[in-house]
């Protein structure tokens, strides 16, 4: 019997979750598919009460259902219930269960790209605080951090972070933020500034220690001006691909029974779609 796994989003059509889950469906020759719902935010609810009548095994959730989802699911993982949202669904003895998988992508697409990049590792600076910027907070504080810090346009969504992590977490005003990156060994831009469409993340990096490393979450473009900005100052960077990658890894194995790998020729197939949808650059 094929196994029915999908993404729930809205809207969903460019997902490359499909792309995705289908190249490790066809490498380990699994009678399984994967496709896309676009379930608008009006019947979400109603959706996921009945679960179990849409045929699917288990589906990825995408915005703005991933809070529905956390609502919705009857067991939840620590790191769901940790941050309010799942990305991640499957059903166990008829009950739905959620995870949120976004934070073990952030931090294994780091693990992969530079595998010592906790040494010597004592404070972060965090660019964002949303839901993106929650849990990769929450990654970083489970690495042993001595500090993250928080900087938003909106101080009091910093603020917030603050008062939901605790003292390990520091907001901080987003003209204070430059002043914190001599300290910092990694810098991580979580907003949306930089993505294709959307205004350049504008920040002078030259406080930054040669040793320090910057990531972005977005991968559209796969080279952000903040990334180049810093290949271009000899900082290490880390793009955020191999976050889309990695997280598809533990609801993979959900579904269909097999813990796939991240490769780089899966990373070479989605990189193609990238450029062939002009959004390399």
């Amino acid at each position: 019997m094929t196994r029915r796994a999908a993404v729930i989003g809205h809207p969903v059509a460019h997902s490359r979750s499909p792309l995705i889950h289908g190249y490790w469906l066809k490498s380990h020759g699994i009678d399984g598919s994967y496709g896309l719902l676009d379930v608008a935010p009006g019947d979400i609810d109603r959706f996921l009460g009945d679960f179990a009548a849409s045929g699917l095994v288990g589906a990825n959730v995408t915005v703005p259902h991933k809070e529905a989802a956390f609502r919705a699911a009857r067991e939840l993982d620590p790191v769901a219930v940790a941050l309010g949202a799942v990305n991640t669904l499957w059903l166990e003895d008829g009950r739905l269960c959620g995870a949120n998988t976004d934070v073990h992508g952030f931090l294994a697409n780091l693990d992969a790209a530079q595998p010592d990049w906790t040494r010597a590792l004592g404070e972060a600076v965090v660019l964002g605080a949303g839901g993106a910027a929650r849990g990769i907070i929450h990654g970083l504080l489970s690495r042993g951090l001595d500090r993250v810090v928080v900087a938003n346009r909106t101080f009091a969504r910093a603020e917030a972070m603050g008062a939901h992590f605790g003292p390990r977490v520091l907001p901080v005003e987003w003209r204070d933020m430059p002043a914190r990156l001599a300290g910092c060994r990694l810098l991580v831009n979580t907003t949306s500034l930089g993505m294709k469409g959307q205004p350049p993340l504008d920040i002078d990096l030259s406080p930054l220690s040669p040793a320090a490393l910057v990531t972005d979450i977005v991968y559209v473009p796969l080279v952000t001006p903040l990334l180049a900005t810093a290949r271009a100052q000899g900082l290490a960077t880390v793009d955020g691909l191999g976050m889309l990658l990695h997280q598809a890894v533990p609801g993979f194995e959900r579904w269909f029974g097999v813990r796939p790998q991240v490769t780089s020729e899966l990373r070479e197939l989605v990189l193609a779609d990238l450029a062939a949808k002009g959004q390399l650059a």
